[in-house]
């Protein structure tokens, strides 16, 4: 009797533990907006690589828009496809372009805005982060675009005087990018950089770019990378960071010290945290590596990786999304969704209680 007793409560938990995790995820309703932005004639709207807001709710969206730029001073001038990053009113109403023709626009990769509204590109086969203050004007420069297509980049000095003298950057051969992802600070200014495609690591700089530290490397093991496509920070200066090809994402701390991981949400690639008192971490699975069959849907995740909630699905239709490579969660229930596939921004609203 005893021994049955004991076979009846194995089965009882195991039946309990199947029923757990069949568990669907919510389906969390959502209007989206997916033509909100009214581009001009000049200025066509190709893959919607990054997407930000600013304080003012201004939103500004960083392209591939094929748009040709010749590079120059090289023993070979060469054209190659271009991007172009343009800001929006809140209602979608052209405002003007930044950095038209820069050097360092090549193929877009992510757009953020920093808390105090400067605007920052990472563009990626420059392999160049680039900091732009509010009026538009470069502030900051990290990383080092080759001069031509067979002469390797060399190491750049940073400028002295900080951020005022001369656009100072990464100063170490070492310390270059190889196709970065993505950009994120903690609440202290420091400077975290997705070298996410090439390195597959995570650098970390002070808030006038005098490089730190570096992490990550490419392997299955805690602490390394498949890539870096995104990176997100929370309030406590705790670092998220999509790992697609090992299907999770990594948690550190600000000194890149392993945490946890979060997974089962498919092939994480864009990440956001929300601000306020209760913060939510908002995940793709719209950039599968290896997974082809992708539902294309976005999680809405707890800190401590609880999921709260789904929504999407692979499409092209209204509240559907066609390889998500950004999303800004500035508030809480509001999002803006970038996509490669659909050449598209939605504007998503949760309609959560």
């Amino acid at each position: 009797m005893r021994h049955l007793g004991k076979t009846l409560l194995a089965t009882s938990l195991l039946a309990g533990l199947l029923l757990t995790a069949q568990t669907p995820v919510p389906e969390i309703p959502i209007t989206a907006f997916p033509d909100l932005l009214k581009f001009p004639d000049t200025i066509a709207l190709g893959e919607a690589a990054g997407v930000a807001t600013n304080s003012r709710g201004n939103i500004f969206v960083y392209t591939r828009t094929g748009h040709p730029t010749i590079s120059i001073g090289t023993s070979r001038p060469f054209a190659h496809g271009g991007s172009r990053l343009v800001e929006f009113d809140r209602l979608g109403n052209f405002v003007r372009e930044i950095g038209k023709d820069s050097y360092g626009f090549m193929v877009a990769q992510q757009v953020r805005v920093d808390p105090q509204n400067n605007i920052w590109i990472v563009d990626q086969m420059t392999s160049m982060v680039i900091e732009f203050d509010p009026n538009g004007r470069p502030q900051l420069l990290l990383g080092r675009k080759a001069e031509s297509e067979r002469v390797p980049a060399a190491p750049l000095t940073p400028a002295a005087g900080g951020r005022g003298g001369g656009l100072p950057g990464a100063g170490a051969q070492s310390d270059l990018f190889n196709r970065p992802t993505d950009v994120a600070w903690d609440a202290a200014g420091n400077i975290y950089v997705a070298d996410g495609l090439g390195n597959a690591r995570i650098a970390k700089f002070d808030k006038n770019g005098k490089f730190i530290r570096t992490w990550g490397s490419r392997g299955t093991a805690n602490g390394q990378f498949s890539s870096v496509h995104g990176i997100a920070i929370d309030a406590n200066g705790n670092v998220y960071a999509a790992d697609p090809g090992n299907k999770r994402i990594q948690v550190f701390d600000g000194d890149g010290n392993y945490k946890t991981q979060i997974s089962d949400i498919g092939s994480p690639a864009a990440l956001c945290i929300s601000p306020g008192a209760h913060q939510y971490l908002y995940s793709s699975n719209s950039n599968p590596i290896d997974d082809i069959d992708s539902g294309g849907e976005i999680y809405r995740l707890d800190l401590d990786g609880k999921v709260l909630g789904k929504f999407g699905k692979a499409g092209k239709l209204p509240k559907e999304f066609g390889t998500v490579n950004a999303i800004d969660c500035r508030g809480n229930n509001e999002l803006y969704v970038g996509e490669l596939g659909n050449w598209r921004v939605q504007k998503i609203q949760l309609r959560t209680n």
